[in-house]
């Protein structure tokens, strides 16, 4: 890196700030930085903000760093831009780089880093100076600390993110959930899980059906039409009749034949997060569930993810082809198990989608071997959507439950194939291979 270039009085970047962006327009991203973050919480003065957010997003060929200090001496200042060195030089520092981090990413980046030396100075509304001073005393006291965070940083779940996030977009709880999953190492296991199943999905491509019906050809006569499709004899009238008939849509059209429009389909995809599904069983079901979603999206299908336990929670959308990812990863369940209550709330839940929503309803679960539904509850919610099941049996366990005749579809993971390596990746594919034509077949066979 080059020396940085003397602030001029026309520059936007703020003073104090170690790092120069060859563009200005970066300066730009800095501004919502902050804002972001005040909204989490976490306000710093806009020079540190500025400084660690471009050396978490920009390359380093497109920066600039002020020469460091010859010695620090216990000088503040000194030891910030002494800091600021050290922190460019980073392996994370260089990891985040390599991700291309959008706003968001790096907003929550800083807040993991820079949230405790924050949140222990008060900012001084009327002496700026007073608190940058402090804020650059806690930074250069709690130096290790930053450092190890930086370190500690999963770059796996971050590029996990970065390659299916969709909640980056959705304001502060997205965020939130972000920063939870950042240092959690409950996590790993689950990216590394779908991270290892989920190339043989972003391979597949949503190929065309071939139609049995014609595209083009005329079917009959209609009132409604363009020029091209006018039949000829209604030129035969006079000016006037003609523009009265066209008024009062009396004038006659060919109507072409359609092929059938394909019918796309609403997957409900229903995670159990009760005290059964921890360690192995919630890595397999978490990333299964996410190479689920990231396959039917693929293949034109709408997808929603919710979590369960003893009460059904909020469903996220999957939007734009992007999934929850974050929220996926650091979800912890609160309570204990009601699977009554929970599969009588979501037959209530679908029957008002059903009103108003023309989409074949899909609904899989991923859960244990212990789901407990009352039979009644899974005949009801078999008349609204197709229902598919993927079960984790527990050691030498076997699948007893009284309403699995109802499904149209299920699949069973048994406990040796929960134990990662080849076999949980094999058990996996299967699934991922075979999930849409269950859910395809599933539409063909008659409601009960």
């Amino acid at each position: 890196m080059t020396q940085v270039a003397p602030v001029s009085s026309r520059s936007r970047r703020p003073a104090r700030s170690v790092v120069a962006p060859h563009s200005e327009s970066a300066l730009l991203r800095v501004e919502l930085w902050s804002q972001e973050l005040e909204k989490l919480g976490v306000e710093l003065p806009a020079f540190v903000v500025h400084d660690f957010g471009l050396l978490l997003a920009i390359p380093s060929e497109q920066l600039a760093l002020a020469p460091p200090p010859s010695s620090v001496d216990g000088n503040d200042e000194d030891g910030y831009r002494a800091l600021v060195h050290e922190f460019s030089q980073s392996e994370a520092c260089a990891n985040a780089k390599s991700l291309r981090p959008d706003d968001s990413m790096v907003v929550a980046l800083l807040a993991r880093l820079l949230g405790r030396p924050a949140r222990e100075c008060a900012p001084h509304r009327y002496h700026p100076e007073r608190f940058a001073s402090e804020v650059i005393g806690q930074l250069t006291k709690q130096r290790l600390l930053l450092l190890t965070l930086a370190d500690s940083l999963d770059m796996d779940a971050l590029r996990l993110v970065g390659m299916l996030g969709g909640d980056l977009a959705t304001g502060t709880l997205g965020l939130v959930d972000l920063i939870a999953s950042l240092g959690s190492p409950e996590t790993n296991a689950m990216v590394q899980f779908s991270l290892q199943i989920l190339p043989g999905v972003l391979e597949a491509k949503r190929k065309s059906a071939a139609s049995a019906h014609a595209a083009f050809g005329y079917a009959g006569l209609t009132r409604r039409g363009s020029v091209d499709s006018l039949v000829l004899t209604e030129l035969a009238w006079d000016e006037a009749e003609l523009t009265r008939r066209l008024l009062e849509n009396e004038v006659l059209y060919y109507s072409r034949e359609q092929g059938q429009q394909e019918t796309r389909r609403l997957h409900h995809l229903l995670i159990d997060a009760s005290a059964s599904m921890r360690g192995q069983r919630a890595t397999f079901a978490r990333g299964i569930a996410l190479a689920t979603a990231k396959k039917l999206l693929l293949a034109g299908d709408d997808v929603t993810l919710r979590f369960f336990d003893s009460r059904l929670y909020e469903a996220h959308r999957c939007q734009g082809g992007k999934i929850p990812v974050s929220h996926l990863l650091s979800f912890r369940g609160e309570r204990g198990r009601n699977p009554r209550r929970v599969f009588h709330d979501l037959a209530n839940h679908l029957e008002v989608v059903a009103r108003g929503d023309g989409r074949e309803q899909v609904i899989q679960v991923f859960t244990h071997a212990g789901l407990y539904i009352p039979r009644a509850h899974v005949e009801r919610l078999r008349r609204l959507a197709s229902l598919l099941g993927v079960f984790l049996l527990p050691s030498r366990g076997k699948l007893e439950l009284g309403y699995i005749d109802l499904l149209h579809h299920h699949w069973i993971v048994d406990e040796s194939a929960l134990r990662g390596g080849q076999e949980q990746a094999d058990a996996a594919e299967r699934i991922l291979s075979e999930v849409n034509e269950a859910a395809t077949a599933s539409q063909r066979e008659p409601r009960r």
